[in-house]
C-alpha cells in the first residue's frame, strides 16, 4: 500500500515544527534509505527517514533503530558534504503531489550561504531522493538515464513531474466535489480517484462504504441523504483525520489512511495513531527492516546457496559411484572361476569360457595376456576389494554430505530470520569457522559478545528462550539449559532451539503449547499449518562428537502439531 498525497500533507504539517533545526548526522542504512538526525535549538533530537524503496517509499519521523554500514556509501558522503550542519528553513509540497521538498540553508565550499534542497519523490517504483541546488541536480540516490522516462542525473535541470487536473480536497468545497460526481455512471470509489488529487483507493472505497454501505456504489444512484453523508465524510476527513492502519488475519499490515477504515469488517484489526508520522513509521518499519537485512545478507545467502548446490552435486555423483559398486560381486566371481579353472588357462590367453557354478550359466572371462592365471585372479580380487572399500567410504561421504545439507539449510533459515547486523556478523563468523568463508577482511576490532537469545514469558510466568542462530542454539541447549528444562524443535525442519526454564516445576499444557508455537514460528515452517514440534527434557538431548553447530540428537520425545499464530507470539512478547 503506497503513501498517498493527502496523508503526506498531514506528515508535512507535523514536520513543519522542525523548521529551524540543524542537521546533526546523516546515515545511509541501505541503498534506498537515508537517515537524517536533526537537533532543535531547544535541545530536542529527531530522526527523519527518507526511503526510495518501491515497496515502502516514504518520508517521516522515525523511532526505529538502524545498523549503519562501517563504510558510508558515496551518496551518503555527498549528502554529508552538502547538508551537514545545514539549517532546515522550509518544507514544501506542490498541491497534493507525492513530493516533499526540504530546503536547507548551508555553507558552500567557498563560505557562501546557499539553499540546498532535498526532494523526496514518494512515487512507487519511480521513488527517488534527489539533492538540488536551485533547479540543478547535484545527485540522487537512484540515477535515471533512460531516454524514455524523466532523466535524473547530476548537473541537469530538475523537472517536476506534471500534475494532473484534479481538485484539492483541502481547497475544494464538498459541494463542489459532489457536483462533479452526481451525474457520473461510474462507481463512486473510481470517480473520486478521477476527481480528487492525492487520494489512495482505500480512502475512495472507505468513502463509498460510509456513504452507501457498499464499496461498489454508483454515483448517479446516490440518494439526497447519501449525498449529505458524502459531504460530511469529506469534511470530517480533512478537518478531523483519524490515522489508521488495518492488520489482516495473519498479522500483516494491509492498509493505512487518514480515516478510520471499516470496509473490511470485524475480521481485520484496526490500530489508530495520534500523528501521521507515527502511523507511517509503524506501518513501514517492519517491512523496511526485513528488506534492509535481506540486502545485507545477500552475499552470505549467495555463499550458502553455492555451498548447498555444490553439496547436492557431490551427493549425486557419489550415489552414481555407489551404484557402480553394486557390481563388485562379478569381479569376485571372475576370480573364483579363474582359480577353479586354473589348470585350463595358459599364459598369453586373452579370454576363456567357463561354467559359472553360482548361476549355472556359461560365462566368458577377459584375461590380461601379460599376467599369469594366478595374477589374473588376484587382479579381479583386488578390484572387488577396492569396490567394497569404496562402497563403505562412499556411504560415509554421502551421509556426511546429507548432514551438511541439513546444516546449510539451518544457516539459510537463520539468515532469513536475522533481525540486525549483529546476528549477521555471528552467522558470518560461524561460516568462517566452518570453512565456508576464507580470507575475510580483518578489521582489527575484537569480536563482539554473542547476542542474547530471544526471551518470552508464558501465560504461567515461565521464561521461554529462543536461539537466534546455530551457535546460540548450542549455547542455549548445552550450556544455559538445565537437565530438567524442556527442549523443543520442529521435526525434520530447520529452526531454532527453544528452552522452557521449568525451575524444577511441572509445566501446564498451555505453556508447552506456547513454547511449541514459538518453535514453529521461529522455523522454516512459519507460513505452514500443522507443523510437527518435538519436545523432551534437556537431559535427553546430546550433541554427537564432531557435529556441526546446532546439530543434536534426542530421545524420549513427544510431538505436537502446531499452526503458527502471530497473535500468540505477540502476547508472549508483550509479557517480556
Amino acid at each position: 500500500m503506497s503513501l498517498d498525497g493527502v496523508l503526506l500533507h498531514f506528515v508535512k504539517e507535523e514536520l513543519s515544527e522542525l523548521i529551524g533545526s540543524r542537521v546533526e548526522k546523516i546515515y545511509q542504512p541501505s541503498k534506498d534509505e537515508l537517515l537524517i538526525a536533526l537537533r532543535m535549538l531547544s535541545g530536542g533530537r529527531y530522526k527523519l527517514i527518507f526511503s526510495a524503496n518501491p515497496a515502502s517509499a516514504r518520508v517521516c519521523l522515525t523511532e526505529a533503530e538502524f545498523d549503519n554500514p562501517q563504510t558510508p556509501p558515496m551518496f551518503c558522503m555527498l549528502m554529508r558534504k552538502h547538508l551537514q550542519g545545514g539549517k532546515l528553513v522550509g518544507i514544501r509540497q506542490d498541491g497534493l503531489d507525492r513530493i516533499l521538498c526540504f530546503d536547507f540553508e548551508c555553507i558552500n565550499e567557498i563560505g557562501d550561504v546557499v539553499i540546498n534542497t532535498l526532494c523526496a519523490e514518494i512515487m512507487g517504483r519511480s521513488a527517488n531522493i534527489i539533492l538540488l541546488r536551485g533547479e540543478r541536480v547535484i545527485d540522487s540516490i537512484k540515477r535515471v538515464s533512460d531516454e524514455t522516462s524523466r532523466r535524473i542525473l547530476p548537473n541537469i535541470i530538475y523537472e517536476v513531474p506534471p500534475r494532473q487536473e484534479r481538485l484539492d480536497i483541502f481547497e475544494a468545497e464538498p459541494r463542489g466535489i459532489l457536483s462533479k460526481l452526481e451525474n457520473s455512471r461510474e462507481r463512486l470509489s473510481k470517480a473520486l480517484i478521477a476527481v480528487l488529487e492525492g487520494i489512495a483507493p482505500v480512502f475512495a472505497r472507505e468513502c463509498a462504504f460510509y456513504v452507501a454501505g457498499d464499496v461498489d456504489a454508483v454515483c448517479c444512484e446516490l440518494t439526497d441523504e447519501q449525498k449529505e453523508r458524502l459531504c460530511e465524510f469529506i469534511e470530517s476527513a480533512k478537518n478531523a483525520p483519524k490515522f489508521t492502519e488495518v492488520i489482516d488475519e495473519q498479522g500483516k499490515k494491509k492498509e493505512l489512511s487518514f480515516v478510520d477504515i471499516k470496509q473490511y469488517g470485524d475480521n481485520f484489526k484496526r490500530k489508530t495513531f495520534e500523528t501521521a508520522n507515527a502511523l507511517v513509521d509503524d506501518f513501514y518499519a517492519r517491512l523496511d527492516a526485513a528488506d534492509r537485512i535481506k540486502q545485507r545478507a545477500r552475499d552470505l545467502l549467495k555463499t550458502v546457496n553455492n555451498a548447498y548446490e555444490r553439496t547436492l552435486r557431490k551427493i549425486e555423483i557419489r550415489k552414481k559411484e555407489l551404484a557402480e559398486c553394486g557390481e563388485r560381486e562379478k569381479f569376485r566371481v571372475c576370480g573364483d572361476l579363474i582359480n577353479a579353472n586354473i589348470y585350463r588357462i595358459e599364459k598369453g590367453m586373452t579370454k576363456f569360457t567357463a561354467e559359472d557354478f553360482y548361476s549355472g550359466e556359461t560365462r566368458e572371462i577377459a584375461l590380461d595376456a601379460r599376467l599369469t592365471p594366478a595374477k589374473n585372479a588376484q587382479k579381479y580380487y583386488a578390484e572387488y576389494r577396492k569396490l567394497c572399500n569404496a562402497e563403505e567410504k562412499l556411504s560415509e561421504l554421502i551421509k556426511e554430505s546429507e548432514n551438511e545439507l541439513i546444516y546449510l539449510d539451518s544457516v539459510l533459515d537463520c539468515l532469513c530470520r536475522a533481525q540486525d547486523d549483529g546476528e549477521l556478523s555471528e552467522i558470518r563468523r560461524e561460516l568462517s569457522e566452518q570453512g565456508y568463508i576464507r580470507g575475510g577482511r580483518q578489521t582489527g576490532k575484537p569480536d563482539k559478545k554473542l547476542s542474547e537469545p530471544l526471551k518470552y514469558i508464558s501465560c504461567d510466568g515461565y521464561e521461554i528462550l529462543v536461539g537466534r542462530n546455530n551457535k546460540q542454539n548450542d549455547m542455549l541447549t548445552l550450556k544455559t539449559a538445565k537437565a530438567s528444562d524442556i527442549w523443543l524443535h520442529v521435526k525434520d525442519i530447520a529452526g531454532s532451539h527453544v528452552i522452557i526454564r521449568t525451575n524444577g516445576s511441572q509445566l501446564s499444557e498451555e505453556t508447552i503449547f506456547e513454547a511449541a508455537q514459538l518453535a514453529a514460528y521461529h522455523s522454516k515452517g512459519r507460513e505452514s499449518s500443522n507443523v510437527p514440534v518435538d519436545y523432551t527434557a534437556v537431559k535427553y538431548v546430546k550433541k554427537p562428537a564432531g557435529a556441526k553447530p546446532g546439530m543434536v540428537i534426542f530421545t524420549n520425545n513427544k510431538t505436537l502439531y502446531i499452526t503458527p499464530d502471530e497473535s500468540v507470539i505477540e502476547k508472549l512478547r508483550g509479557k517480556d
